[in-house]
């Protein structure tokens, strides 16, 4: 059998996997291998047998590499024996922790904990508590655990600090030289209303050029974005903590910077009425919405205003109202960008583009940091101008590089894979959606779909699965075009405050202009080996039209290196989104069980083996019926229309089904909000929240504190489950018919995007 070395992905059952270096199929390691090892050890293995759908199983061989980064978890006092209990459960094993080594921490208490001592297969692991986060109910507290357990760098090197310190406050005159001074052109920043930096600023004017019925009637639309590439140069300390970091994290109420904030909400950012450094893209847009030609040059800008999309939205919806008259002498350049605006959206649709309208939500929280409410976000034509803008930009960025067979990252989408393309006809057919694919299916034909059934009841969901049908976008050094915007080269260029990838797109802009290449190896800019090209800001290029790619001239090695930034990028941008979610899931479990034993209207979301997810229509959460909740008889999970049926009465629960649930359980630790099935005529209020609960019904209120007190018991009980978990074996794989598959196992696919990454 053959060898392979990989990384540790446990599960909170016990059995874990390991993710191949490969990039092969996963390979199964049953709950006794797990015992020696970690979450996210390296190993090598031995693949000794395959199960009968020929998954292989592995043996361990070789402990490669223990992970020394710190693991979060809440330390326990049991039988006289203290431990912490890992927030993240894929650990598997709690944690040993010797008297003196607590660090003064005090029960239940969220701590971090160095290992002394590994796991072993007759030994737990044993560690040391070398930081105490607090309380969990602390305010801000599930952001702290989430940097952490996902590790995120959350804190700058004194290096880096020192050095932003002792960057100016505002531009020198050395700055502004070789730059085209725009401060009087009316550039504006919109954004949302709680944005701190701004790193693109847009203007807009009508073009007439020539005479006659043959001139060209347009736009001039510039984009300036933060020149972040002038402060942050290569090899230096604030440029390793950007690369490291590869983006800014968002979360409700806080904010993970790439840059220290001096340069962020600062130095470089697009705040109004101050002079600031930028890269712009100049483009000539046809009535059409053809971008014509476009020139980047660095550039001094000074910012108009400062708008928010609200307030652009009103003015373009009433030239007379009180925004307008607020912003009077801006009123006609945000007419031009609207005009702009229309004609690229039509350049979108024709070259067929998907766009989807699906529904995004916005967490509001209280001074504490609790959510107080969770409300759609809404899209209005001031989001879509300036999103329309940045592709813009985006597209000449990618064209430019191209055209100069420079080795640069691309943001790659691809379509969906053979087996997707399968899966979504089926699921299309067994709808009764009878629109066939290509076999090579193009971005317009999934538009066309989004399109015949964006007036149906169960349209949303539709539009989910084609999404889901579709690959991730990566940051990759081989362009192979975005499916998703129907572009056949596209990078990042818009945004440098807060994503690497953009940074070093504009790094090799600016060596190109100069007629000279970008080593990313290095972080140098020198003159090429043939011969030197004229700086190209002179004229404005035309976009290419050609389909042919254009063969980058750059060494293996080279193109190696930019593949590893592009792998790395992309990895540190799920990374940021994982961290992300888990804090919304926390916050939106700790908001529900404030909400436990009412009722609510929702929607099926997804149906699975084990049960049904369920949206609520009021609060935007999503929670499981687990399918010893839908009734007394068998149900039949049937993949390809994505819905289960009860065998003995034929009722069908699908994918857009309209229910009505009660909130019964709520599990903080495990991210889990658990619903059940309300039928017409039932009291759901007043009947008992669990099947087999011992206790008589009561209240929401004694609910909760039942709930809590059982929590409390069963995490101080982890400790003498360990070994009796450790001894497990393997647990089979739920079959497709099945009533009584455990509730551990449940886990929700992962929810599409409102809007895709772009």
């Amino acid at each position: 059998m053959s060898e392979v070395e990989g990384t540790v992905l446990g599960h909170r059952d016990g059995h874990g996997f390991l993710r191949r270096d490969d990039g092969a199929p996963d390979i199964y390691l049953a709950p006794q291998e797990m015992r020696a090892v970690l979450h996210r050890d390296r190993i090598r293995v031995r693949v000794v047998r395959y199960d009968r759908k020929g998954r292989p199983e592995g043996r361990i061989l070789e402990i490669v590499e223990r992970r020394k980064t710190p693991i979060i978890g809440r330390l326990l006092h049991e039988s006289g024996a203290w431990l912490v209990a890992p927030e993240d459960r894929r650990y598997g094993q709690d944690i040993l922790i010797p008297k003196n080594a607590t660090a003064n921490a005090t029960v239940g208490q969220v701590v971090a904990v160095e290992l002394t001592e590994p796991p072993s297969m007759y030994s737990q692991p044993v560690g040391r508590v070398t930081e105490v986060l607090g309380e969990i109910d602390d305010p801000g507290m599930e952001i702290e655990i989430a940097v952490r357990k996902y590790e995120v760098p959350h804190r700058f090197a004194a290096e880096t600090l020192a050095q932003a310190a002792q960057l100016p406050d505002r531009i020198r005159p050395a700055d502004r030289k070789q730059r085209i001074d725009l401060s009087d052109v009316p550039l504006v920043t919109i954004d949302g209303e709680d944005a701190r930096d701004f790193d693109d600023a847009v203007y807009c004017e009508p073009l007439k050029r020539g005479r006659g019925k043959t001139a060209f009637n347009g736009w001039r639309l510039i984009v300036a974005i933060a020149d972040v590439s002038h402060y942050v140069k290569p090899g230096e300390p604030l440029d390793d903590d950007a690369y490291e970091r590869a983006t800014s994290v968002y979360f409700p109420r806080r904010v993970i910077p790439m840059l220290p904030e001096k340069l962020s909400n600062g130095l470089c950012s697009l705040n109004p009425e101050v002079e600031r450094l930028s890269m712009v893209c100049d483009m000539l847009v046809s009535e059409t919405g053809e971008i014509e030609a476009y020139q980047f040059f660095p550039a001094v800008i000074c910012s108009h205003a400062r708008l928010t999309y609200t307030e652009v939205a009103a003015v373009l919806a009433n030239t007379k109202g009180v925004e307008a008259q607020r912003r009077k002498d801006l009123v006609p350049h945000l007419l031009h960008l609207h005009e702009v605006y229309r004609a690229l959206l039509k350049q979108r649709g024709t070259r067929g583009a998907i766009d989807f309208e699906t529904t995004e939500t916005q967490i509001v929280c209280d001074d504490n940091g609790r959510i107080e409410k969770i409300v759609p976000r809404t899209r209005n034509d001031a989001h879509r101008l300036i999103e329309e803008a940045m592709l813009a930009a985006n597209v000449c960025a990618a064209d430019f590089i191209e055209r100069h067979a420079h080795p640069a990252l691309y943001r790659v989408h691809e379509g969906p894979t053979p087996e997707k393309r399968v899966s979504l006809q089926a699921y299309l057919r067994g709808l009764g959606i009878g629109v066939a694919l290509s076999d090579e299916p193009t971005p317009a034909e999934l538009q066309g779909i989004a399109q015949a059934t964006k007036d149906r009841v169960d349209a949303a969901q539709i539009h989910a699965m084609l999404l889901r049908a579709m690959q991730q976008a990566i940051y990759t050094a081989s362009n192979s075009g975005h499916f998703g915007l129907a572009y056949e080269a596209y990078t990042h260029f818009t945004s440098p405050i807060r994503r690497y990838p953009d940074l070093l797109v504009h790094r090799v802009i600016k060596a190109l202009l100069l007629g000279k290449k970008y080593h990313l190896v290095t972080g140098e800019v020198k003159n090429p080996a043939q011969q030197r090209r004229a700086p190209p800001k002179a004229a404005a290029k035309p976009l290419a039209k050609t389909s042919t790619k254009a063969k980058t001239q750059a060494s293996a090695q080279e193109m190696e290196v930019w593949e590893a930034a592009g792998a790395h990028c992309s990895a540190n941008e799920r990374r940021a989104d994982e961290a992300s979610r888990d804090v919304e899931a926390w916050l939106k479990c700790r908001f529900m069980r404030e909400h436990l034993g009412e009722e609510y209207s929702g929607t099926v979301s997804a149906a699975t083996t084990f049960g049904l997810f369920v949206t609520l229509d009021e609060l935007y959460v999503e929670g499981l019926v687990h399918i010893t909740e839908l009734g007394g008889e068998y149900y039949r999970f049937d993949e390809v229309r994505q819905e289960l049926r009860g065998e003995r009465t034929g009722v069908r629960y699908a994918v857009g089904t309209r229910v009505r649930v009660q909130v019964i359980r709520v599990d903080l630790d495990a991210r889990k909000i658990d619903f059940r099935l309300v039928r017409e005529g039932e009291e759901g209020g007043e009947r008992l929240l669990a099947r087999g609960r011992k206790s008589a019904p009561g209240s929401a209120v004694d609910e909760l504190e039942s709930v809590r007190s059982r929590d409390r018991e069963a995490k101080a009980a982890r400790g003498k489950a360990v070994s009796a978990r450790q001894g497990a074996g393997a647990k089979g794989t739920p079959g497709k018919k099945t009533r009584t598959a455990s509730a551990k196992t449940a886990k929700a696919p992962k929810a599409a995007k409102g809007r895709a990454r772009r």
